[in-house]
């Protein structure tokens, strides 16, 4: 039946819709979402294309991850040189297998218990493998602001608070718990000279480093010379000490006097591997996964069990080959997609993850990415050789991103056959902001289906 002309009237004739049903704006945060890998892809690809980075455009490889998801990916099982990102590798391993809580422990001991505060015969100070032994004449001349380290000064206070106050003998440096190989072969022999890694000695106070320089000496024989240091340090405290510095082994009779633990292995990976990218660290702490894990306390050990700790772990070893822990040796080779999967495992909020360097903040990152939005946001390892440069870990987004609930970003950058060691940070520089931008896209407001378009009357 007809309506009547009157009601058939006020009815207004449909709305016309402004957006279409099949319109990607009826998904606003998958378009958010298309438009940055979009740019993402677009801005990756120019900065890796520099015509400045000369013969390392075909000799990178770059992953970029969100969750499961790949945003942008080139060469990512491509084995190259990773300089310290290996570092990344032997953390992963020393965690496992060492555990967080590990402390190496440095013991002052004597061949008999002090009688009426003196020692009779010799004071031993014996290595424990510790890397973070340091005095603080010596923490005061880093180039990196250091938040924890083992205060030798303590542990001859501590000598004295135990009531000695006078050693017939002399002290005595025991570097026993590891092997005496100070280097490893393959290494450059300029690494000694240019500071780059100390001596390596389970008795290293100072990273092994006699005077610091420049330019910095290495020790020659450290376990005497951190003796005769402890020597030194005694005597400010008030401590009569006899006898010469020199280097042996404790007796197993030896009673302890005192100790000092390291920081927690999870704590001491965090400041001297991670942050502050220190060789020696990494080095040690590979020498005592051998000898925890291999009961053979020496490089090779170390690293066959850190290779045996990621194969177990699942990590994709095939993409490595490696003769160190530090990522000093240019025959060491890794893949980002490797570095990518040790990172993944931990998370940001993982043991990995939170040691390392943050943007404009801290360790090697600390001067870098001042004053921009990356700043605080960029967490991740660095990696500097002649002609490589690798930086790898994660990008938090900032709040109300439209992406933020899908979770960080975690990459993995290694570049070779860089020209320069510049080239290699303003392409690092590049990098880490374009990931910061992500997603470079309108936001989800500006996306959603636009407003009902106003009924025609005619």
């Amino acid at each position: 039946m007809a309506l009547p002309r009157a009601a058939a009237a006020s009815n207004p004739p449909p709305a016309r819709l402004q957006t279409p049903v099949l319109s990607l704006r009826r998904a606003p945060e998958l378009l958010v979402r298309a438009v940055g890998v979009g740019h993402l892809s677009a801005e990756l690809d120019a900065a890796l294309s520099d015509p400045t980075l000369g013969l390392a455009r075909n000799n990178l490889c770059i992953d970029v991850r969100q969750g499961a998801t790949t945003l942008y990916s080139r060469n990512p099982a491509e084995m190259l040189i990773p300089a310290s990102n290996l570092k990344l590798l032997t953390a992963t391993a020393a965690i496992d297998k060492l555990g967080p809580g590990d402390r190496l422990v440095t013991v002052v001991s004597a061949g008999r218990p002090p009688a009426a505060g003196e020692v009779t015969g010799d004071l031993y100070l014996v290595g424990g493998g510790d890397p973070l032994l340091r005095t603080a004449s010596y923490v005061a001349s880093l180039p990196y602001r250091e938040l924890i380290y083992s205060h030798l000064d303590t542990l001859a206070r501590q000598v004295k608070a135990a009531g000695v106050t006078h050693v017939t003998g002399g002290v005595i440096g025991d570097e026993s718990r590891y092997d005496q190989q100070r280097y490893v072969p393959s290494w450059r022999p300029s690494y000694q000279t240019t500071g780059e890694v100390g001596p390596l000695s389970a008795l290293s106070v100072n990273d092994g480093f006699v005077v610091v320089g420049p330019p910095p000496v290495p020790s020659q024989h450290p376990a005497q010379d951190a003796a005769a240091t402890f020597t030194g340090l005694l005597k400010a405290e008030g401590v009569a000490v006899d006898g010469s510095p020199g280097a042996g082994v404790a007796p197993a009779s030896a009673r302890t006097i005192t100790s000092m633990p390291s920081p927690p292995m999870a704590d001491l990976l965090a400041e001297a591997v991670l942050r502050q990218s220190d060789n020696d660290g990494a080095e040690l702490i590979t020498k005592e996964i051998g000898r925890q894990v291999a009961g053979a306390a020496m490089t090779t050990a170390g690293v066959a069990a850190i290779r045996a700790d990621l194969q177990a772990d699942g990590l994709p070893v095939d993409q490595l080959s490696a003769v160190d822990g530090s990522g000093l040796d240019r025959s060491d080779r890794a893949s980002c997609q490797l570095i990518m999967a040790a990172l993944q495992r931990s998370g940001p909020d993982g043991l990995l993850g939170r040691g390392l360097p943050v943007a404009g903040r801290t360790g090697t990152l600390e001067d870098r990415f001042v004053g921009t939005p990356v700043a605080g946001r960029l967490e991740a390892k660095t990696g500097t050789l002649d002609g490589v440069s690798a930086l790898s870990g994660f990008v938090v987004a900032p709040a109300g991103s439209p992406v933020a609930p899908a979770g960080e970003l975690t990459f993995s950058m290694i570049v070779n056959s860089l020209p320069s060691k510049a080239t290699g940070e303003a392409l690092e520089d590049r990098v880490g902001a374009i990931l910061a931008r992500f997603p470079e896209a309108p936001s989800v407001t500006d996306m959603k289906p636009l407003p009902v378009a106003p009924a025609s009357s005619g």
